[in-house]
Parts: C-alpha cells; structure tokens; sequence
C-alpha cells in the first residue's frame, strides 16, 4: 500500500544529511579565506612599516655611509620577516588541505554508510 502521508520532518532530514557536507565545506573555505585575508593583511603591514622606515632614514641620514647602513639594516630586518611570513603561509596551507582533506573524507564515509544501509 502507498503511505500518502507527508512528512516534512523526513523531507528536512534527508536535505540536512546531504547537505551537510557542503555546509562543512563552505564554513572551512570561509575560514581558509579570513586567515588568508589577515595573512595578506600582515604581509602589506611588514612592507609599510618598511617603506615608512626607509623614508625615514633617507630624511634623517647624515652621510651616504650612514644611508647605507640603515638600507641594509631594514633590508635585512624585513626580509627575516618575510621569511617567517613564508613559512606562516606555508602552515596556512597544509592547515587548509588538512581540513579539506578531512572533509572529503568524511563524506565519503557517509556516503559508503549510506550506500551499505541502503543496500542491506
């Protein structure tokens, strides 16, 4: 016999389950991208806090030497910032392909849960 009842409580389930794993995956890429977006943030402050300093020396340098040394100074201060920042970005990345990775995988799983349900 056919059940002609409507369930909407049922209907609201199955589109939770199968879209849960997209809301997972746009919450992480939501996430991925604030850290992203702060990181560049960071970058463009270590490069202003640099051109400002590079101004400064330039106005306040009494001699060519002294010019000289200062450049080399915040050279060398801002490229050990940017090698940090480069290996910040790097654990960025690994953190996003980890949790990415994490999410395919658990939506294959439920997925193979499913299907083995649904088969048995």
């Amino acid at each position: 016999m056919i059940d002609t009842n409507f369930d909407p409580t049922k209907m609201v389930e199955a589109w939770r389950n199968a879209f849960a794993p997209v809301l997972k995956t746009q919450q992480e890429s939501l996430k991925a991208l604030d850290r992203l977006s702060r990181y560049h943030y960071a970058v463009v402050g270590d490069y202003l806090e640099y051109g400002l300093a590079h101004a400064k020396a330039a106005v306040s340098a009494q001699t060519p030497s002294e010019f000289v040394s200062k450049q080399v100074e915040l050279t060398n201060g801002l490229s050990d910032k940017i090698r940090a920042r480069a290996q910040e970005f790097v654990n960025l990345a690994t953190e996003a392909q980890t949790g990415f990775s994490d999410l395919v995988a658990d939506a294959t799983a439920k997925v193979a849960d499913v299907t083995k349900r649904k088969a048995a």
